[in-house]
């Protein structure tokens, strides 16, 4: 078994306070909170937010209930939080009221989650995101030579961790595909704004063709036959589901650069191949160049976010169409990345770019030396 990333999750326990452990379904955010109550030596309480019966008693805000409920435990975990209405004011009566109590709150749906327990868990909580294992996670069992040999099926089938643990190929897709039709939109449809599956699902088909494109809202709603504002709620929604990534353009110099479009990835690439039906290998393909993007993309945020680097992400791009896929803008200084599948051609820095920003750096990434751009150097 992939030891994740936050292991042991005890470390980040602390008293009074919450731990909310976001993350997409089915990224094994269960599985972590099983083995962290297996390995502790707390006097622990698990329970789900599926439990009718906890339910109403969590979002009851009744303090002599909820006090019973916890009376006796060092340690309460609550799984798919989520689903227990007001559930940030339960959480916040029981590290209030209960002295040296440690909580760990797992949830698969952001904006639900944290839309309830932000206001109330002020002061009072620390989050965790866990997304589909990343190659940081898989380089603690896997040396840097077998990560590479198996990186056709990263770009194919993603990284959710049901679909690495099987070697058979038709396995691979009926699971991700069962993610996919299953899982993925589950939370947005019990969303009581979001009545249709049918426009999600072809929406993000759209998106799917489109990876590393600046994405026009206009000609979205056009073939969706949707507003501009419907589909710019259910991007949205999309992105705080843990679907899709979404990436703003760069500018210090309005007059040359575009900066009013967005472009999407999505946050696995097995979903977006499962979404267009496409699980050819990658010589019979025709959008490798763009699995590629999406791939160290989301690598790239995967790393920042777990290793605390502090960065803002953009694309760059000008009116003449020159362009760089990703520009980190961190420590005061300007990185850009571009992406490139073949390393045979030298890339270099478009000459815009180099005379608007004489001091930035400029790296094109390929299948070379991708592996130091995702995995953080251990020296």
């Amino acid at each position: 078994m992939i030891t994740r990333i936050f292991e042991p999750v005890e470390k980040y326990l602390r008293p009074n306070r919450v731990l909310l452990i976001y993350g997409p379904r089915r990224v094994g955010k269960t599985t972590l909170l099983q083995k962290t109550l297996s390995e502790t030596t707390l006097k622990y309480k698990l329970d789900s937010g599926d439990n009718i019966l906890t339910q109403q008693i969590l979002s009851s805000q009744d303090f002599s209930k909820i006090l019973d409920y916890v009376e006796g435990y060092e340690l309460i975990a609550i799984d798919e939080a989520q689903n227990i209405p007001n559930i940030g004011m339960g959480l916040k009566i029981i590290v209030d009221q209960v002295p040296g109590i440690k909580v760990i709150a797992t949830g698969s749906s952001s904006f639900e989650l944290a839309g309830q327990v932000g206001e109330p868990l002020t002061g009072r909580k620390q989050t965790l995101v866990l997304y589909p294992l990343s190659h940081m996670e898989l380089a603690q069992t896997y040396n840097r030579y077998e990560l590479v040999q198996n990186l056709p099926n990263y770009l194919i089938f993603g990284g959710y961790p049901e679909v690495l643990q099987t070697s058979s190929h038709i396995e691979r897709i009926d699971i991700i595909n069962e993610i996919a039709n299953s899982y993925l939109l589950k939370d947005l449809l019990v969303f009581e704004r979001v009545k249709s599956s049918r426009i999600l699902l072809d929406l993000l088909k759209l998106l799917a063709f489109q990876l590393g494109c600046e994405v026009s809202l206009n000609e979205l709603a056009t073939q969706l036959s949707i507003d501009v504002k419907t589909v710019q709620r259910y991007l949205d929604l999309l992105e705080k589901a843990f679907v899709i990534y979404r990436l703003n353009g760069f500018s210090r110099n309005l007059r040359k650069e575009v900066t009013s479009k967005s472009k999407y990835y999505f946050l696995d690439t097995g979903i977006r191949n499962a979404l267009i039906a496409q699980f050819n290998n990658l010589d019979q393909r025709n959008d490798v160049g763009q699995l590629w993007e999406n791939f160290l993309m989301i690598e790239r945020l995967k790393l920042r976010s777990y290793s605390r680097m502090p960065a803002n992400p953009y694309f760059w791009r000008t009116y003449d169409q020159q362009e760089i896929d990703l520009v980190e803008e961190r420590d005061g200084m300007l990185y850009g990345y571009e992406f490139k599948w073949s390393h045979n051609k030298e890339t270099f820095a478009p000459k815009h770019w180099k005379e608007t920003y004489s001091n930035a750096e400029f790296i094109t990434i390929n299948q070379k030396n991708y592996m130091n751009f995702i995995i953080p150097s251990k020296s």
